[in-house]
């Protein structure tokens, strides 16, 4: 959070915004829907953002070239993630996914998900027969064991652009609990006052876990 704030100068446009935010709730995993338009200059500013914020990780479906952002990722101690069904894509498209995740694979910073080729009921079906071919319980947690995100904390934040109002298909196991903030923000527009404008959103609401709310 400290990092975020570093960054900006006292005439900067997001400094109100970025002050608000309670360092304390910070979201741990952060997914965005995207709604079809890809942007690397939207990408680059939410990973910016997220990583100088202390986000754990940050999911995005998105299938743009990778090797020209290894440098500045490198620099941001961004640890690269592919998730889906990565054996279909063309070899060259492979070999550069996977030169992304060895060069990144030692750095300590945000965890970046690209969804490639991804669909959520095609992660749940993977998962389960993982189980079947191990003979193993079907369960819960053996589900989640066994997920493309095995590891890693549930999406607490779910973005969706442009004013859709689906999940599309998308992590549809991870984000049973996650809060849904929808903006009526187009991807190719994106920036970093519309993430925190969703963070803040997403601290001033009531988080129940399917619970009931206080009393």
């Amino acid at each position: 959070m400290q990092a975020l704030l570093d960054r900006l100068t006292p005439d900067h446009a997001n400094l109100s915004l970025a002050s608000a935010i309670d360092p304390a709730r910070i979201p741990r995993h952060i997914a965005i829907i995207v709604d079809g338009n890809p942007s690397v200059a939207a990408a680059r500013a939410v990973v910016e953002t997220c990583a100088w914020l202390g986000v754990e990780t940050l999911t995005l479906p998105f299938e743009a070239a990778t090797l020209a952002e290894l440098p500045w990722m490198m620099r941001q101690e961004i640890r690269f993630h592919g998730i889906g069904h990565l054996d279909s894509l063309p070899a060259a498209a492979r070999a550069e996914l996977d030169l992304a995740i060895r060069r990144t694979a030692n750095n300590t910073g945000l965890r970046l998900n690209l969804a490639v080729n991804y669909g959520g009921r095609g992660e749940i079906v993977d998962a389960i027969q993982l189980l079947i071919r191990e003979n193993a319980a079907i369960t819960e947690e053996s589900i989640a064991a066994h997920l493309y995100t095995a590891g890693q904390p549930d999406p607490d934040l779910l973005i969706r652009t442009s004013g859709e109002t689906r999940v599309s298909n998308f992590l549809l196991w991870q984000i049973a609990y996650a809060e849904l903030y929808i903006t009526p923000t187009p991807w190719s527009d994106f920036r970093q006052h519309d993430l925190l404008e969703a963070i803040l959103e997403y601290q001033g609401r009531d988080r129940r876990f399917g619970g009931l709310p206080e009393p």
